[in-house]
Parts: structure tokens; C-alpha cells; sequence
């Protein structure tokens, strides 16, 4: 058996088309604070525990870009408190999901396994799941320091 080495997957980068409506997406939906910003084409995000990076696709690259026909990455997640948590954040955020350019992707559903989530994208495509999950949403958060 493998040792674990790592504290967990809490950091993700990902690269954009418009680095200020992203940037708004992810600050006023998820909440996101930024911590650095090196340069123009990139915010660095805390959420106090997971790391989120965004990163301008350069302007000289932008009209080359070709996006996958389908995402290769699944979806990212974030994890809620409750059933109720996830009711909220649907019911209160579709329209702001909407208006900051994202969409939803898959309306609200009770997993099998008891957890409870729907799906929905950022400006640029990339599927977020909101989740209760009932072993996961229970487990009290640090900073790496979980037992």
C-alpha cells in the first residue's frame, strides 16, 4: 500500500478567456478572495483552504484558441454543509450564474449514495458541482490539518 504524501488536491489553475468576467464569476458566486495578483493576466484565489488560480489565455493566442468539443476535465466540486445548503445556493444564485456569464447544467439531483448536487458552468465552460455529500460535508475543514 501507498503512503499518502500530499494534504490534499486544493490547488487548481485554470486558463481563461476573459480574466475580469472570470474573475467576478468566481469572487461573487464562490466567494473567492484574491491573495496575488502577479500581473494583469493573473488572480491567484484563496477560499481559506482550497487555492484557485486563473490565468488569461494572451490576447495574441485568443483568436487561435480552439476549445475541446468536450471537456476533458469532468467538473470541478465545492463542497456544501447540507441538502438545504445546496436548495439555497440554487434557488438564490441560478440568476447570478446566469448574469456573470455561466449557465446551469444539470438541475438538482439526489445521488443514490445520499448525496444531493447540481451542475453548473463558468463564463468559459467549465462545469462546477455544488455538493452535499454526506461523509465529505460533515468532516470539519482546516488548514490540512483534518484527522
Amino acid at each position: 500500500m501507498t503512503q499518502t504524501i500530499h494534504r490534499g488536491l486544493r490547488h487548481v489553475a485554470l486558463r481563461v478567456t476573459n480574466i475580469a468576467l472570470s474573475r467576478r464569476f468566481y469572487e461573487q458566486l464562490l466567494g473567492f478572495q484574491p491573495v496575488w495578483e502577479p500581473d494583469s493576466g493573473s488572480v491567484y484565489f484563496s477560499s481559506g483552504v482550497d487555492n484557485l488560480a486563473l490565468h488569461q489565455i494572451p490576447q495574441e493566442e485568443l483568436p487561435a484558441y480552439q476549445p475541446p468539443k468536450a471537456q476533458l476535465l469532468d467538473h470541478l466540486g465545492v463542497i456544501l454543509d447540507s441538502p438545504e445548503a445546496v436548495d439555497r445556493m440554487y434557488h438564490d444564485l441560478a440568476p447570478t450564474i446566469r448574469s456573470l456569464g455561466g449557465r446551469i447544467v444539470k438541475e438538482l439531483k439526489q445521488h443514490r449514495d445520499g448525496s444531493y448536487s447540481f451542475y453548473f458552468s463558468d463564463p468559459d465552460g467549465n462545469v462546477i458541482q455544488a455538493l452535499y455529500e454526506p461523509s465529505i460535508s460533515k468532516l470539519k475543514i482546516g488548514l490540512g490539518n483534518e484527522d
